[in-house]
């Protein structure tokens, strides 16, 4: 396979479903030589790593791909505990890490941390992408200076200048879509290898600003907020705004389904963002969301949301 983005090993911060997804179609699609996943809690790595077998097992069973090709996928695959165990695969005679993306919770102090230990352990050109689907893309690769980094130095002018957002969407293996949002300070060379890298793992590619919510959240977001302000004011009931989208509008689920699967605090916590950067009032999050969350009933991961999962 003709590697023109030229990454042969890519790590993957997070194995969390999106995590896990990025790297089942970076190792299958893309074929990515070495795809490094890494987590650092012990039973979120053990979890990982059975949702990509079984991932692989589900698409050999329904005749997608053969069993050589899942076991030469699952080949590519390494797993580790923390970033530092991460930088350390560079130094078994692989080569370098080529690009790393981060896929961890919606959180700007947590992604800003990430970011920092990666600028401070990986080389100068490793690629550093942040999966977020809200948060600013140039705030986060500020965070990409080295923390060794004197100021004036090269570290200090040139790291920002490799990170940018590659929003994936979920499920990954099956949804086609891929957001690249360049932060300000992006490099075309790195947009464009960022663009072959997802275009190689089989996705359309899309471009946006580094703007609150880019595209995507920021027309999705305020659509499923409205549904649930209707439901939190008695105007329908939750099967039958589901239902008024699913057939009306022909959606393929409607929103307060789709809040579940994507996660209800993900979606409050896109909500906060957007009302905070634009200090716009129609973004202002449906208390009804704020009080599901502050509940634990996030959606399908917690087994409730809008509807029970327990079953």
């Amino acid at each position: 396979m003709s590697l023109k983005h030229g990454i042969k090993t890519v790590g993957v911060v997070g194995m969390g479903q999106m995590g896990m997804g990025i790297g089942y179609v970076s190792a299958l699609k893309a074929q990515i030589p070495r795809v490094i996943m890494c987590d650092a809690s012990p039973a979120q790595v053990t979890k990982g790593v059975s949702f990509f077998e079984g991932l692989l097992a589900k698409d050999v069973k329904k005749g997608k791909i053969s069993q050589e090709q899942a076991d030469a996928a699952r080949a590519r695959l390494t797993a580790v505990g923390s970033i530092e165990e991460l930088a350390a695969c560079q130094q078994e005679g692989a080569g370098s890490i080529d690009m790393v993306i981060e896929a961890a919770t919606e959180s700007l102090p947590i992604k800003l941390k990430i970011f920092g230990s990666l600028a401070t352990q990986l080389p100068l050109d490793t690629i550093l992408a942040t999966n977020t689907s809200s948060i600013s893309v140039s705030k986060i690769a500020a965070a990409a200076v080295s923390e060794r980094a004197e100021k004036g130095s090269r570290e200090a002018w040139e790291g920002p200048k490799r990170a940018l957002g590659l929003h994936f969407f979920n499920p990954v293996p099956v949804m086609s879509l891929v957001e690249l949002i360049p932060a300000l300070q992006t490099s075309e060379s790195v947009t464009a290898r960022a663009r072959a890298f997802a275009e190689a793992c089989g996705k359309t590619v899309t471009t946006s600003q580094d703007v609150p919510g880019f595209v995507s959240n920021r027309l999705l977001m305020p659509f499923i907020n409205e549904a649930v302000m209707c439901l939190e004011q008695g105007i329908a009931s939750k099967e039958d705004i589901d239902t008024t989208l699913k057939l009306g509008m022909n959606h393929p689920m409607g929103p307060l389904v789709l809040a579940d699967f994507i996660g209800l605090d993900t979606c409050l916590a896109i909500m906060e963002t957007l009302y905070r950067e634009t200090a716009d009032s129609k973004y202002r999050p449906a208390v009804l969301l704020g009080r599901m969350v502050d509940a634990g009933w996030y959606g399908k991961k917690s087994g409730k949301g809008f509807y029970d999962y327990t079953a």
